[in-house]
């Protein structure tokens, strides 16, 4: 039986800060099989890896990404927790792409389209995977559904997922309906019932996030459920291994 999956959620960020080079490269560390991140654009159109829409809670200043340049957001300092790392910075797309691409991992891109609505993201993002040639090892995934659908009318090939949080109705079946072969949701909504069990009779993969602590890795693990998502790579990686092998 495959075991599930473990992605480093914004790198492995209970280690590093998050969503930066030095996160990535941890989780290439660790060993995980993957790693989640979030991609917004700058006012000259660059695309970024940041979670908020601002840079307040991360980074020294304030204000919304989407009103630096490149050249400004790369200014900021975004380590405000792991003082052995010094001064840390904003990476690119790009810049993440190559780190990644000689690792074989997986990589989850997040659009982040739900607040602010980046002018051809979708677009962007696409042509960037297949100048670097990473399309057979990138899933897409957004909040803002119609994101979704536009990346899979873009290119019908790419694998999407819808991520939520709480209290959807009959989510596999809407999945289903869109053509979307994963599930993303937050944790605590894999209690609702029958839910699992429907998305397994739909073939709606799901990958929860974000599973930080051992007794809900171990709870994801013994449903066979393809994928987590974690801050902390290590540990679900050794429970996942551990779930494995007492099969």
């Amino acid at each position: 039986m495959k075991r599930t999956l473990v992605w480093a959620h914004r790198g492995a960020s209970g280690y590093a800060p998050e969503n930066t080079l030095e996160a990535f490269h941890k989780a290439i560390e660790l060993k995980a099989d993957g790693i989640e991140l979030d991609v917004q654009m700058t006012k000259d159109g660059a695309l970024v890896i940041i979670h908020d829409e601002t840079v307040n809670r991360v980074s020294d200043r304030r204000g919304w990404v989407k009103d630096f340049t490149l050249e400004e957001i790369k200014t900021l300092n975004v380590n405000k927790k792991f003082p052995e790392y010094g001064v840390v910075k904003i990476p690119t797309l790009e810049e993440v792409y190559m780190l990644m691409k000689e690792s074989g991992l997986l990589i989850n891109v997040e659009i982040k389209s739900g607040i602010i609505f980046y002018d051809n993201i979708e677009e962007k993002v696409l042509d960037l995977t297949k100048q670097m040639g990473l399309e057979d090892k990138v899933i897409y995934s957004s909040f803002n559904h119609y994101s979704v659908m536009k990346l899979s009318e873009l290119k019908p090939t790419v694998e999407t997922a819808f991520l939520y949080e709480d209290g959807y109705i009959d989510m596999p079946e809407y999945a289903l309906r869109h053509g979307v072969k994963a599930l993303h949701p937050a944790l605590y909504n894999l209690q609702y019932p029958n839910f699992i069990k429907e998305c397994r009779e739909k073939n709606i993969l799901l990958r929860p996030w974000t599973v930080n602590e051992p007794e809900y890795m171990k709870m994801v693990c013994e449903n066979n459920l393809e994928g987590m998502i974690t801050n902390y790579p290590d540990i679900g990686l050794k429970i996942a291994e551990e779930q494995r092998s007492n099969i």
